[in-house]
């Protein structure tokens, strides 16, 4: 008995000591967990202030780099008001090589930040101009943002072909850019990009009836005539047509002629009246041209006459000449000769402008400027651009090429640009083969190289040579004193 009670007695002196063991074992427990928790914690809790802190700064970092970009952007606003005041000064009203830097303040006068500008000037006859705008907000933890924009005025060479007289365009005839007309067109050939026209129905004078639509086409099925409703003919106008839309300004080219006049005069080349027929250059691929003075026209053929009654007919090519010398284009790209020109050869990465005309103007003395033989770019980049300005027509002669090109900007301000008719009667050449035009035409009157009973070229391709719209030859006509912008991107 007093083993048991000893037994228990030391059971009851054991059990307490095992009990107080596992209650601090438990507590030893609890407390590592409270410990490994609470860092726990304290390290989402400083892991989310540091987060929070982290988007706080690349908040405010984005404010400031927005902030830079409509700094940036002001710059280009800036100079596109101070190019529509001051259009020929691209040294920021300096006079002196750039960057040009300018600081930027809101309305109330407050510093925002800083924009610097770096300007490149457009190229001869261009009116491309490259600006980059570098904006920087005031902060210190703002981050600079650069764009770089192109801006230009729209020359008369946004369209392949534009006409301030009805047009027609036959069968057989392709023509790569938009085309427009202060009056009606009829268009039986494919045209690749817009044809559109100042009226929305005209009396064509190829067709009796009723008016028709400003823009329309004979190729079967022929469209209907208003106000039926106008049909999308997809085979012929791939990119549509649209009518009526504003007219553009043939009349404005004689003040672009006279200011060739004047520019050719102080800085070009410039000739007075041959005191003969007229003037034959010849442009050659080391920026020089032949100068001749022409002395005699071939005669037409026996039988060969003006059967159509055109003002100004005759064969337009050259017979007898005699050379005047070897000249160098001159170096702002304008020659202004008054009397009739003829143009042919080839140039180099070449900037020019020829123009044909004398003043003051009168109807009886116009000039024109003829082409019978290839007249070619070597590059087809915009490193060569020509354009042939003539005050009446721009003429292809009766003895002009059977495989032809034509590469350059033809404007005709009173006349037409155009083949006159040579019948049957004129010998083979009444009937060419291949008329290539890489550039653009502008015509005051009728343009044509081929007539409805066959004569003139057969085929005839016109070819848009997008350089001329913002990279136009010297002084050669706008449609607008506006720049526009042409390009807009962000290089930093």
């Amino acid at each position: 008995m007093k083993q048991k009670y000893k037994n228990k007695k030391l059971a009851w002196i054991v059990f307490p000591l095992a009990s107080n063991g596992v209650k601090k074992s438990l507590q030893g427990m609890l407390l590592v967990q409270v410990a490994i928790w609470s860092a726990i914690g304290a390290v989402f809790i400083a892991g989310f202030v540091g987060w929070a802190n982290v988007n706080l700064q690349l908040t405010r970092q984005t404010a400031f780099r927005e902030e830079a970009i409509g700094i940036a952007e002001a710059g280009i606003d800036y100079y596109r008001w101070h190019l529509a005041h001051a259009p020929q000064d691209y040294q920021d009203g300096t006079g002196g090589a750039g960057p040009y830097a300018h600081i930027f303040y809101d309305k109330d006068g407050n510093v925002l930040g800083n924009f610097t500008l770096t300007i490149t000037a457009p190229i001869l006859g261009s009116s491309l101009v490259t600006v980059q705008s570098k904006g920087t907000a005031s902060s210190s933890e703002g981050t600079p943002r650069t764009i770089k924009v192109q801006l230009a005025k729209p020359s008369f060479a946004k369209y392949a072909v534009a006409a301030n007289e009805n047009m027609r365009f036959g069968s057989g005839t392709e023509v790569f850019g938009p085309i427009h007309s202060n009056n009606g067109i009829r268009f039986d050939g494919l045209a690749h990009n817009l044809i559109t026209s100042a009226v929305g129905t005209y009396d064509d004078p190829d067709h009796s009836g009723a008016n028709e639509f400003g823009v329309h086409t004979h190729i079967t099925p022929v469209d209907p005539l208003p106000p039926a409703a106008i049909p999308s003919r997809t085979d012929v106008f791939i990119a549509g047509r649209q009518f009526p839309v504003p007219a553009i300004d043939f009349a404005g080219i004689t003040a672009d002629l006279s200011q060739i006049k004047t520019d050719a005069q102080a800085s070009g080349f410039y000739r007075s009246a041959s005191g003969s027929l007229g003037y034959h250059v010849v442009l050659q691929t080391d920026d020089t041209f032949k100068l001749y003075k022409i002395t005699s026209l071939r005669s037409p053929p026996s039988g060969c006459s003006n059967g159509l009654s055109q003002s100004g007919w005759g064969t337009w090519s050259v017979n007898n000449q005699s050379l005047l010398g070897t000249y160098a284009i001159p170096a702002n790209g304008l020659m202004f000769l008054e009397d009739n020109v003829w143009v042919d050869g080839q140039i180099n990465t070449a900037r020019l402008t020829i123009a044909a005309a004398t003043f003051p103007d009168n109807p009886a003395t116009r000039k024109s400027i003829t082409v019978n033989t290839n007249l070619l770019y070597t590059n087809y980049d915009g490193q060569d651009v020509l354009a042939l300005i003539s005050q009446q027509n721009i003429n292809v002669g009766l003895y002009s090429d059977n495989i032809f090109r034509i590469d350059a900007a033809l404007i005709a301000q009173n006349g037409r640009a155009g083949r006159y008719y040579y019948s049957s009667s004129c010998g083979s050449n009444y009937v060419r083969n291949t008329l290539t035009l890489y550039g653009m035409i502008g015509t005051n009157q009728r343009y044509g190289f081929a007539y409805t009973n066959g004569t003139g070229y057969t085929t005839r391709d016109i070819i848009y040579d997008a350089n001329l719209l913002y990279g136009p030859p010297p002084s050669f006509p706008l449609t607008s004193d506006q720049y526009q912008v042409i390009s807009w991107e962000e290089v930093e």
